[in-house]
């Protein structure tokens, strides 16, 4: 009688000595496409952040008998600007070389523009260096304030990008197959470079 009450019952669950047969459910690593999804709802959190940013810069600047200065912006972002626009050509330029089996051609044009990222950044820093010397710090007016936090905010989220640069190159990716680790890097850079022409623009033409 327990035979036939337990005995096909029995053989149609695991053992529970028997972690292999639920393993490869368990441990089964997510589909590629999830990671470009990821990135694609991280970028619209940080595109959201910096609309944030542009909607206070707008109001702060339309106050009545506001104390808002206009800032001359340093003549360096001009090149700072071409420059992060040259990485975004490298970049399209290391895609192409891989995709026609070229590691080599890969590997140079993505450290170009790992490298063209770092001139950048430190052409930003030139440029608060210039704003220091001529007596303009973060809290001398409400524009040089905006100046600040939105060029060393975008700065901070380009060092991101040139950590995912230099990881591709000096890392093997595991759970994230490379081609997947190229587009997701390559989205969150030509977006940072787009987001730069909108701010440098609104500095510019806003002031």
């Amino acid at each position: 009688m327990p035979n036939n009450l337990f005995g096909r019952d029995a053989e149609a669950l695991p053992s529970v000595g028997a972690p292999n047969a639920i393993a490869p459910a368990l441990s089964a690593d997510p589909p590629q496409r999830t990671y470009v999804t990821g990135m694609t709802v991280a970028l619209g959190g940080m595109l959201m952040f910096f609309m944030a940013l542009v909607s206070a810069y707008i109001v702060r600047k339309g106050f009545p008998n506001s104390d808002w200065r206009s800032l001359n912006v340093p003549r360096i972002l001009w090149l700072n600007t071409a420059t992060l626009l040259a990485s975004s050509v490298t970049l399209e330029f290391s895609r192409r070389r891989r995709a026609r089996v070229d590691e080599e051609g890969f590997r140079h044009w993505w450290e170009v523009t790992a490298i063209l990222g770092l001139f950048f950044i430190a052409g930003q820093a030139i440029a608060w260096k210039q704003l220091a010397a001529a007596g303009v710090y973060l809290a001398t007016n409400p524009s040089s304030s905006f100046f600040y936090v939105f060029t060393g905010a975008h700065a901070l989220h380009l060092l991101g990008g040139i950590c995912g640069l230099m990881t591709i190159m000096l890392r093997d990716t595991r759970r994230l197959a490379r081609a997947t680790a190229v587009e997701v890097v390559a989205m969150y850079w030509h977006f940072m470079d787009g987001l730069w022409v909108f701010l440098f623009l609104l500095l510019l033409l806003g002031r």
